[in-house]
């Protein structure tokens, strides 16, 4: 007699196939591991298919204090500003040359126009002190051991086609501002042409963790479909560029295009959709300023942003509404923190906002690492923006393929100074029919 069996699904891998599939990871080429030892000295590491093939992965310890590392970082972050932000062409008197503006590498984007020879001397500089931080603060301790890892690691980095490569480590240093030795990359082209491809960022996509790691995959309970049209937020400080003479407008109209764009001007409205628990966003967009806020006890400075209302916004603000399970940011989306700031202390740690909002659940951050002059800045952001929502590119491509098109097509070094915390394969996610 046929009698109905009882069942119970005790396990369901494809969830009903009703949910969306988390995102895959691609493995990088290099990785790159910098292990901060107290103030002592840096456990390096090295592995991945671009590393030589080794019983084990390539590592050693660097005797030099994580802090001097840092100050270097600091100062070579300085150099750029001061060498190439804020240079004033003067003549043997030192008087102003006339017929230029004062500040022509920061209130022109594109420098084809400038002196060969005066932009070939300042990009010359900076990939000198781009080198000396790598393989004379990092790796210059002088020690056999020190010297082989040096000459691995450049021997992939020095590679004519492009990597794909992960710095994972708390010290977040501006690894695309950084350079190989001057015999290591020679190749045709217009001004500067061979400088540029020493910088590591001309050279390959380059994405760092600073120590911190998305949630990646995101769990099934998490995980959901992405609208049918991009939720997009423009966060921004009104005070800038009032006159209009950036690109700023037509930055905030390719947000609104093709998209549901969400304005915020004020940090209580910003804290209030990251505490509400249904912020949705795939992009978010801010064009503001950044400041360093002193703290108790000469410790590191502080970063925050500042929207229209002045109020800072920081890692405890953001950071405050995350609950023990839910993300604040459950689109893991892009975060474009297109904000300079001025004076960068020493000791200073730019990377800690970003790092609070990878841990909210952000997928990415994209952020200046120097004082971006305002034409620049907006520029660089129309050229990322309109890319990115196209749905194509990943984050990495674009940041590479952009400080490639700006050193190539405008002699502009400031591309390589966009660094990318986590995210290098974050791609805009669409529903297709």
């Amino acid at each position: 007699m046929a009698r109905e069996l009882l069942s119970q699904v005790v396990q369901d891998p494809g969830r009903g196939f009703t949910r969306h599939p988390a995102p895959s990871v691609r493995h990088p080429g290099l990785v790159l591991a910098l292990d901060a030892h107290a103030d002592d000295h840096i456990r390096a590491r090295m592995y991945g298919p671009a590393a030589p093939p080794s019983a084990t992965e390539h590592a050693l310890r660097l005797n030099v204090k994580p802090a001097a590392v840092t100050a270097a970082a600091a100062h070579l972050r300085a150099l750029w500003k001061r060498e190439l932000v804020d240079f004033q062409p003067v003549d043997e008197g030192g008087i102003p040359v006339g017929g230029r503006p004062h500040f022509p590498y920061a209130t022109c984007p594109d420098l084809t126009a400038e002196p060969r020879e005066e932009l070939r001397g300042i990009l010359d500089e900076l990939a000198r002190q781009g080198s000396h931080l790598l393989y004379g603060e990092l790796l210059g301790d002088g020690g056999r051991g020190t010297r082989r890892f040096g000459e691995i690691l450049t021997g992939a980095l020095s590679r004519e086609e492009p990597l794909r490569i992960r710095v994972d480590s708390d010290l977040f240093l501006p690894w695309p501002m950084l350079a190989l030795p001057e015999d290591t990359a020679n190749g045709p082209g217009g001004p500067g042409s061979d400088t540029f491809r020493r910088f590591l960022g001309y050279r390959h996509q380059i994405e760092q963790t600073g120590g911190h790691h998305p949630h990646f995959p995101v769990p099934a309970d998490h995980a959901r479909l992405p609208p049918s049209s991009p939720v997009v937020s423009l966060n921004h400080d009104k005070s800038i560029d009032p006159e209009g003479v950036t690109r700023a407008a037509e930055v905030a109209s390719a947000l609104a295009t093709g998209t549901v764009r969400v304005e915020r001007v004020l940090c209580d409205e910003l804290l209030r959709a990251l505490r509400s628990g249904g912020l949705d966003e795939q992009l978010m967009y801010f064009w503001c300023h950044g400041h360093f806020r002193p703290v108790a006890d000469d410790r590191t400075p502080l970063f925050v942003l500042r929207l229209s209302d002045g109020k800072d916004i920081d890692v405890p603000a953001v950071l405050a509404g995350r609950g023990p399970t839910e993300p604040l940011l459950p689109q893991r989306p892009l975060v474009f923190l297109n904000a300079g700031y001025a004076g960068l202390p020493a000791t200073a740690e730019p990377a800690h906002l970003g790092g609070a909002l990878i841990e909210a659940g952000a997928g990415g951050v994209l952020a200046p690492q120097i004082e971006m002059p305002q034409l620049f800045a907006a520029e660089y952001a129309h050229a990322y923006i309109t890319r990115y929502l196209g749905g194509r590119e990943t984050a990495g491509e674009i940041v590479h393929g952009l400080a490639r098109h700006f050193a190539d097509a405008w002699s502009n070094p400031l591309g390589f100074a966009y660094a990318l915390q986590c995210g290098m394969d974050n791609r805009l996610e669409r529903v297709t029919a």
